[in-house]
């Protein structure tokens, strides 16, 4: 490859390689990329977004040649410190993320950046599913599980990634590409690295030769372990290219660049049996798992006291859980089976497995999903019940380890004295005991040298623990990055860390690729470059940076995510206290409002990932209301009293522009946009901006009305897009549809002027919001009689913010909210109008855009239902997320529209789809810009697919 000139920046030397807009240097980007999901945080210098195998190539080169460190991070979910660095960051999670599902789903051909979950959704319409299952599925990449060689709780080491790999194509320091793949593959390794082939062959033959640690090698592998290198591959592989290609796994990225990689997939076994089996103690729970394993249990899930105290006052949560006594302990039990013949054995199997044990409470087993789903809730609320009651400043540590599974109850037993002995009281204990893996959640502050040595003492009493005692592994499936690097040798021996020294020097002589992970000669490297974590905003502040919201985020790729908005406000507040860098302070606040604020959609779909429920648009809301002077909040309220004047204007200014457009061309009304935008203005015109909605609205009858309709604001002034068929308005296909159904609506006389407020509310206009909803919810009240009908929204994100704002409501208003029925129209279709109507006519193919508030409503399945009784095939893209348009905000920030529905307009190929669908007005509009469809609201497919035959 050729080499960048000297003379030039470290900048501009990577420009060259992949690109100006590819490269990130502003102290604001730095800092938003200097942690990942760990306690650990180091700089970059750079953030490159690699989109090519020649450039990562030449990337090594540029690291080579200027002695700069170079690590590839996906998602930056590791928790021990395996995806941040001083050097450079190459990020490749933005640009491979391929996907091909090969011979039928027996294989997938996946890229690093791939989501674990979008594996599955692509393996799920041939029953099949990637081998490991970890808990971040929804957030980690392909290159992560790969790199960490990831498991989970039914995988077990028979199906994690070490096991299901079949081929790799991967690019070496030295700039060697091999895809092992190829018939040749082995030939050409040997031919490009020479001195590495020989190499690995040596390394071989000398641990076959020393049989101890031969046999050393295959015990530590019986069991989880991700600790260090994966030396079973020099064991369990003949051929150099071979032993390589699994020594990547779990190498996390200390190696090589995994640049693709082909996965043998396993089976996605539908039939479920669940069981939540309570017992007296943990040692009898931990005594249990073999008995249950042996029975044929997938999924054996222990958790201990504490960990069942940490739940015991969420909603739904059964009331015995808060009576057990101390010292109780739970397993979660599931049987997994490939179809409904199998159900009555598994259940057979389970009780007969479970009638021995000694239990607090007798053996219960479930089919039932929604049980089910409470149990796994169960399971999965400890780790972000802890989160969410740590004190201020502290972080959440998970530790992970394994122990042979026969000595599971006594490691366990000494695990919580070990607690009890470093006084963290509040320390919950569970994991995947069927493999004898646990986790163990602590809270810990950074703050002070005694905190520091208190966290030392705790480690180095775990090493001893699970080393000495028990031969464990002190890093069963998280990796062991720079957390537990002091400890290899420790772990494995003087011998298999010569190997691992050895390794390394083949590959990587000059240590610049991620230097410090698995490896490190500094024996206090886990105790240095520790994560600052003050204390900033309360919406934010419990907020443990995982990272688990960040593919939910609408702005992930112009801007900032949710998780990197929190960690630049935490480094605003760490130096405004401190004062040690001013100009880095004012750097990010002047970065901060466009990056953190006007960019954030405030969609809240970052809660619904969020372990600890953490909606930062409420940061970003708390920032747009200190922006605000008084004289606006006042203005605003102002607006908000007088409402019913907007309507008009705002039909008549879509009027205007249209006859503009008509008249002078459509490059007319964006130029005169852009003119006031100079002037104040923020709004843009676009190609797509609607038609003004029809007025007046329809004439409906009280009497005989089953169901107040109230249509939204922007559905009273917002008609039909360009090329949209304009023969109905939303507001009449609805009124339509519910009297073909045999239920007719009323439409209030009076309901221009009203709004739901959530146009103020994102925008931080507290006076207006409170105004608004508190006068909707009293007009409400008297329009339905009091509760008695149930009130229709046409607009999901609309009816969101009204189910949403009891807390911002007068206690005499929020007596009337809780009698009211407020439906969305997706789940007034599904529930009330489908099953009265007749499907007359199929559309062939639809493609469907749940937005935001369906998702948190959790009104996609019912959205679905609606669309499966009106069309023959329904998609819902698999990136189909947050649109960004966020009210108005998609006519003020075009660019935020634009980024985040890019994935999703490459799966909707414009002319591909029969009709394409949403539920919100301005949704529909993002969505017809960025894909070429044109998006209209699902009453129109509804209503089109009832009509009388007679009507077609």
């Amino acid at each position: 490859m050729p080499a960048t000139p000297d003379h030039l920046s470290l900048r501009d030397a990577l420009a060259a390689i992949v690109g100006p807009d590819r490269v990130l240097d502003r102290p604001v980007d730095l800092i938003a990329f200097a942690s990942d999901a760990s306690f650990y945080r180091l700089i970059p210098k750079a953030i490159v977004f690699a989109g090519s195998v020649e450039e990562v190539r030449a990337l090594f080169v540029l690291s080579r040649e200027r002695r700069i460190p170079m690590t590839f991070r996906a998602a930056g979910t590791s928790l021990s410190g395996q995806a941040v660095t001083d050097g450079i960051l190459v990020e490749v999670a933005r640009n491979w993320r391929g996907i091909q599902v090969l011979d039928r789903g027996a294989r997938v051909k996946v890229q690093p950046g791939v989501i674990g979950a979008h594996v599955n959704h692509a393996l799920r319409p041939f029953r099949a599913k990637m081998g490991p299952d970890p808990a971040s599925i929804a957030t980690c990449t392909v290159g992560g599980i790969l790199s960490n060689n990831s498991s989970g709780m039914c995988c077990g080491v028979v199906q994690n990634a070490y096991h299901t790999l079949e081929s790799l194509t991967f690019v070496l320091p030295s700039g060697t590409v091999i895809d092992t793949a190829a018939p040749d593959a082995d030939e050409a390794f040997r031919r490009a690295e020479p001195a590495l082939a020989e190499g690995l062959l040596r390394l071989k033959a000398e641990i076959e030769a020393n049989r101890p640690l031969a046999e050393r090698i295959r015990a530590k592998y019986r069991m989880k372990n991700t600790t260090g290198y994966s030396l079973n591959a020099f064991i369990d592989f003949d051929r150099p290219v071979d032993i390589f290609r699994n020594l990547l796994v779990g190498s996390e990225g200390t190696l090589a660049f995994i640049a693709e990689a082909v996965l043998t997939s396993v089976p996605d076994l539908p039939v479920k049996v669940t069981g939540f089996l309570i017992f007296p103690d943990l040692h009898a729970a931990c005594a249990a798992i073999v008995p249950l394993r042996d029975a044929g249990a997938a999924a054996l899930e222990l958790l201990d006291r504490a960990s069942l105290r940490s739940v015991e006052t969420q909603a739904g949560v059964p009331p015995g859980i808060k009576a057990l006594p101390e010292g109780a302990a739970a397993l979660l039990v599931e049987f997994q089976g490939a179809d409904e013949g199998a159900r009555a054995d598994l259940e057979r199997a389970a009780l007969a497995a479970a009638s021995g044990l000694k239990l607090l409470e007798p053996a219960r087993f479930t089919h039932d999903p929604a049980e089910q789903a409470l149990l796994w809730k169960i399971r999965s609320g400890t780790f972000p019940s802890v989160g969410a009651v740590r004190k201020r400043g502290t972080t959440v540590l998970i530790e992970d380890v394994a122990f042979p599974v026969e000595h599971l109850a006594d490691a366990a037993v000494d695990l919580t004295r070990l607690f009890a002995r470093h006084r963290y009281d509040e320390a919950i204990l569970f994991g995947h005991a069927k493999d004898g893996n646990l986790h163990f959640v602590i809270t810990q502050s950074f703050s002070d040298s005694r905190e520091v040595e208190r966290y030392a003492a705790l480690i180095d009493d775990v090493v001893e623990l699970v080393v000495k005692k028990y031969d464990g592994a002190l890093k069963a499936e998280h990796g062991t990055g720079r957390n537990m690097a002091p400890f290899v040798e420790a772990e494995w021996g003087p011998e298999a860390k010569a190997v691992m020294e050895r390794l390394k020097a083949l590959v990587d002589p000059a240590r610049l690729l991620n230097p410090g992970v698995i490896l490190n000669a500094d024996p206090h490297c886990h105790l240095a470059d520790l994560k600052p974590m003050p204390g900033v905003e309360e919406e934010v502040d419990k907020c443990i940076e995982c990272g688990y919201c960040e593919p939910r985020c609408p702005s992930r790729e112009l801007t900032l995510t949710p998780r990197q908005r929190i960690v630049v406000r935490r480094e605003m507040a760490r130096l405004e206290a401190s004062r040690e860098n001013p100009l880095l302070l004012e750097s990010l606040r002047g970065a901060f409002p466009y990056m953190g604020v006007e960019t954030c959609a405030v969609d809240g779909l970052c809660a619904t990932a969020c372990p600890v429920g953490i909606d930062t648009g409420q940061l970003t809301k708390r920032f747009r209301r200190a922006s605000h002077s008084r004289r606006a909040q006042k203005l605003a309220l102002s607006v908000a009293r007088h409402f019913a004047t907007v309507e008009p204007a705002m039909r008549l200014a879509l009027r205007t522009g249209h006859a503009v457009q008509s008249l002078f061309g459509p490059r007319a009304m964006p130029f005169v946009t852009r003119v006031m935008k100079a002037f104040g203005a923020s709004h843009q015109w676009s190609p797509e901006m609607p038609k003004p909605a029809k007025a007046p609205l329809p004439r409906t009858a009280p009497e005989g009305a089953q169901a107040i309709y109230f249509p939204a604001c922007i559905s009273r002034m917002m008609g039909h897009l360009p090329g949209e068929p304009d023969e109905l308005s939303l507001v009449e296909a609805l009124v339509r549809v519910a009297e073909r159904a045999g239920v007719p609506v009323h439409i209030p006389l009076d309901v221009e002027g009203t709004c739901c407020g959530v146009p103020f509310s994102s925008k931080g206009y507290d006076e207006a919001h409170r105004f608004t909803v508190n006068r909707a919810i009293e007009k409400f009240w008297a329009w339905s009689r009091e509760g008695a009908l149930p009130v229709v929204m046409d607009t999901s994100p609309c009816t969101h913010g009204m189910l949403t704002s009891r807390a911002y409501l007068t206690p005499e208003n929020q007596a009337k909210f809780d009698r009211l029925k407020i439906l969305d129209s997706t789940a007034f279709a599904h529930d009330v109008l489908l099953p009265r109507l007749q499907v007359t006519r199929k559309l062939g193919s639809v493609v469907l855009h749940p937005v935001c508030s369906v998702t948190k409503m959790n009104l996609l399945p019912r959205l679905e239902g609606v669309a499966r009784a009106c069309a023959e095939q329904v998609t819902v893209p698999r990136d189909a997320g947050c649109c960004g348009f966020a009210g108005d905000r998609g006519f003020t920030h075009p660019e935020l529209t634009a980024s985040a529905t890019k994935h999703e307009a490459r799966e909707v190929k414009a002319g591909h789809f029969d009709g394409a669908f949403a539920s919100s007005r301005t949704c529909e509009v993002g969505l017809t810009r960025s894909t070429g469809e044109v998006y209209r609201s699902f009453l129109y497919l509804l209503e089109s697919a009832t009509r009388p035959e007679a009507a077609q």
